[in-house]
């Protein structure tokens, strides 16, 4: 009878094993994510890291492991992430990772806020101490209000999660850093581990603190994510160095198309320069002293072009350009610092440029004009049709009508310099000049002008040219086309609506206007 109930009780306990081992068999590996995340803290690696944590929660994760080289950054920006490692209801680990890296400054305050923190053999963890954002030493009164908090809050964060709140308070007021194994000997991180799955394995079934969970990661499928193109790109621009370059870029190139106007591609590449280089400047926290300096230094510049202080203006741009981009993202810290070299090169260039284009703007506006006549005179042509003596010469890539001002006939071909144009030209009124000489170059037929005394037949003949005055000149269009004059004059009359015209009022606008003929042919077929 015991034989039989031993018997049972072996049965019993090998179906519940066997069924125990089957469950086992069926239960889906765990799921965790890993987030690469090898750069500085700042609002787009901010936004990039809160995001992996979200999307672990949202897909069911087992845990997301953040694999951490980081050199610090913006305080804000590691203060978004704390929360939201705090907030996470899955596990968040960080592992500073691979051999060589580092989490320093902030890094220190993300490994402390994570529920697993664990290193690489051969990395380091510290020097957490807030420093001003040129990189020195914070003023006394300020640096005890700042270092107090720095310390406050990191040691909290340690020892909320069952580490060493002395070493991390010592981290913040003596920039104090540590080896991975003397980390984890002062009990500072929680894990060393070579690779992502020795992690993995060791801390299967850890109970995390404050939170209590239970981590499930042995033989964990791993998904490894790393930040995006665009996510590249906007960390790419958000580089203060970037930043200043599209800054003065886009000032260059609204300059030079104010300077020529038309030319489109220069405040087409400027607004978009300046665009982009505003999104920087809203991303990262900036100093109002470094802006202003910069609108100083490109009022400077664009002044110089309008008046020319043979280069005093340039020189104090420039000035005012390297003060003002070193100032520029101060509130930012020591991670976010335009190098001095890049703001002396860009503010030495700007300054060059301006200064050369100061110089020929002032070279051009010394110079004779060089245009029309002056352009002509004195330059070589050749004669396309006999001068006898009027005829046509090819100079200056254009052909005009000429005057063989000895009167002697020059046949084609022959070479010509020219002396004078308008000058040739003999009218009762040398005012009048201008108008047949030009008619001359358009080859035209007729001058229509109330002054036809100014324009004797004679002098017009040698030209081919003929005057005539407003009111016979149209009635002759009205001989040659009755209907489409009419037509044109009715829609002149159409558009003629503020203040808007009669027939008979626009009649007499024309009539007082001297052309009387020409409004007594209109009247009765109007």
């Amino acid at each position: 009878m015991g034989f039989l109930r031993a018997l049972t009780a072996l049965a019993g306990a090998l179906l519940a094993g066997l069924a125990l081992a089957g469950a086992a068999a069926g239960a889906e590996p765990p799921r965790v994510l890993a987030v690469e995340f090898e750069n500085d803290v700042n609002p787009v690696t901010q936004d990039y890291v809160n995001g992996a944590i979200d999307r672990a929660s949202r897909e069911g994760y087992d845990a997301v492991v953040l694999l951490v080289d980081t050199p610090g950054g913006l305080e804000s920006s590691m203060r978004e992430i704390v929360k939201k490692e705090l907030a996470s209801k899955i596990p968040v680990v960080l592992y500073v990772y691979p051999d060589g890296a580092r989490a320093a400054s902030a890094g220190v305050f993300l490994a402390m806020a994570a529920d697993v923190a664990a290193m690489a053999p051969q990395t380091n963890i510290g020097s957490s101490t807030p420093i001003s954002g040129g990189g020195g030493d914070i003023p006394k009164d300020l640096r005890r209000k700042v270092v107090n908090d720095a310390a406050a809050f990191l040691r909290s964060l340690a020892e909320e999660h069952g580490r060493n709140g002395d070493w991390a308070e010592r981290a913040v007021r003596e920039a104090s850093n540590l080896s991975a194994r003397e980390a984890l000997a002062q009990d500072v991180v929680d894990v060393i581990a070579p690779d992502l799955p020795s992690l993995l394995e060791q801390i299967d079934g850890m109970r995390t603190e404050p939170k209590g969970i239970v981590l499930r990661t042995a033989g964990a499928e791993v998904t490894t994510v790393s930040m995006s193109l665009w996510k590249r790109i906007l960390d790419t621009i958000i580089d203060p160095n970037i930043i200043t370059l599209l800054l003065s870029l886009g000032v260059l190139g609204i300059v030079v198309e104010l300077w020529h106007p038309g030319l489109i591609f220069p405040a087409t590449f400027g607004g978009i320069s300046l665009i982009i280089a505003l999104f920087g400047l809203q991303v990262l926290p900036v100093s109002w002293a470094g802006i202003l300096l910069l609108a100083l230094s490109f009022g400077l510049f664009a002044a110089e072009a309008f008046l020319p202080s043979h280069g005093a203006l340039s020189l104090a741009g420039a000035a005012s350009f390297v003060f003002g981009a070193l100032l520029l993202f101060e509130p930012a810290g020591d991670a976010f610092q335009v190098s001095i070299w890049v703001a002396v090169a860009i503010g030495g260039t700007l300054a060059l440029l301006t200064g050369v284009a100061a110089a020929k703007v002032v070279q051009v506006r010394r110079r004779a004009p060089q245009t029309g006549q002056e352009e002509l005179i004195g330059q070589t042509g050749v004669v396309r049709e006999t001068l006898d003596p009027v005829g046509t010469v090819f100079v200056h890539g254009e052909i005009w009508r000429a005057r063989s001002r000895s009167g002697d006939t020059i046949p084609a071909g022959a070479p010509v310099k020219v002396e004078a144009l308008i000058e040739g030209l003999e009218l009762p009124d040398p005012g009048d000049r201008h108008v047949l000489a030009t008619a001359i170059r358009a080859g035209a037929q007729l001058v229509v002008t109330e002054n036809v005394r100014h324009f004797p037949a004679t002098t017009l003949a040698q030209y081919g040219i003929e005057a005539e005055r407003p009111d016979d000149f149209l009635l002759g269009l009205i001989d040659t086309d009755q209907h489409l004059f009419v037509e044109a004059v009715r829609a002149q009359l159409a558009t003629l609506t503020n203040p808007q015209k009669t027939k008979d009022e626009l009649l007499e606008t024309l009539r007082q206007s001297g052309l009387v003929q020409t409004v007594a042919a209109l009247r009765p077929i109007l």
